[in-house]
């Protein structure tokens, strides 16, 4: 099968407020696609079908997402896992994560006509480090390094439908994921509530700064793909983008 690549308009990347010297004025043929939402929402299911979809329809498509650094990623794991990081130290990390993912694989598969869909992106980190109390504009500067997406779709599901769907995946909470370490609350049902409406908080705060498109995750995984798909054939319908940076 031959992969389709996009033609048209070379783009150059688009910078979050300042970016880096080294992604200034590079051309870009492909398109920057991130599906954002909480643990179990199903971005993982929509992504394998948007993937499937597009490379099925000739697309060249890679993926990237929160922790896949190949740098960084064992370090964060370990971390979590032995809790060993205070929460700005976690969030530099998630930092380093980006960076190196961006410097070593969303640019040069862009610039190569790749689709990249990542799993997550600044986003997350921003808003889990804000819940934690780390100033807004601070976590704003220190990911404004990173490349902005052509879309970026947010699953929002309703929390007390996260928990159930939690334990059919896994049958346990995650200790960070029901934000226990902030001690919000002593039942760890009630912690994760109240921690997943908090962030939820967060990402409708981010919504107008990063042009985050809500989609309803509470529906059936072929409704909600539905909803993504037909925004992406739609953007990838448009002829000769052209991006500014700005």
């Amino acid at each position: 099968m031959t992969l389709k690549k996009h033609t048209g308009k070379k783009n150059k990347i688009k910078i979050i407020k300042s970016g880096l010297k080294y992604t200034q004025d590079i051309q870009i043929k492909g398109s920057f696609i991130v599906i954002e939402g909480p643990d179990a929402s199903g971005r993982s299911t929509q992504i394998q079908k948007i993937t499937t979809k597009l490379e099925a329809e000739g697309h060249a498509v890679i993926n990237a997402g929160l922790g896949r650094s190949d740098l960084v990623s064992k370090g964060i794991k370990e971390a979590k896992r032995n809790f060993l990081l205070g929460k700005r130290t976690m969030a530099l990390y998630y930092a380093a994560d980006f960076a190196d993912q961006i410097e070593n694989k969303i640019i040069p598969a862009l610039k190569a006509g790749f689709i990249v869909i990542s799993d997550r992106y600044i986003y997350t980190p921003i808003a889990r480090s804000s819940v934690r109390g780390i100033n807004r504009n601070w976590l704003h500067n220190l990911f404004s390094f990173a490349i902005k997406p052509d879309m970026v779709f947010y699953l929002d599901v309703d929390s007390y439908n996260l928990i159930n769907r939690v334990f059919q995946k896994k049958y346990s909470l995650d200790y960070y994921e029901s934000g226990v370490d902030l001690g919000i609350s002593n039942d760890i049902y009630d912690s994760f509530i109240k921690y997943q409406y908090a962030l939820k908080k967060e990402f409708e705060k981010m919504r107008s700064r990063y042009s985050l498109i809500d989609i309803d995750g509470n529906k059936n995984i072929d409704e909600v793909f539905q909803q993504i798909q037909t925004k992406i054939d739609d953007f990838l319908t448009l002829d000769n983008k052209e991006t500014v940076i700005k």
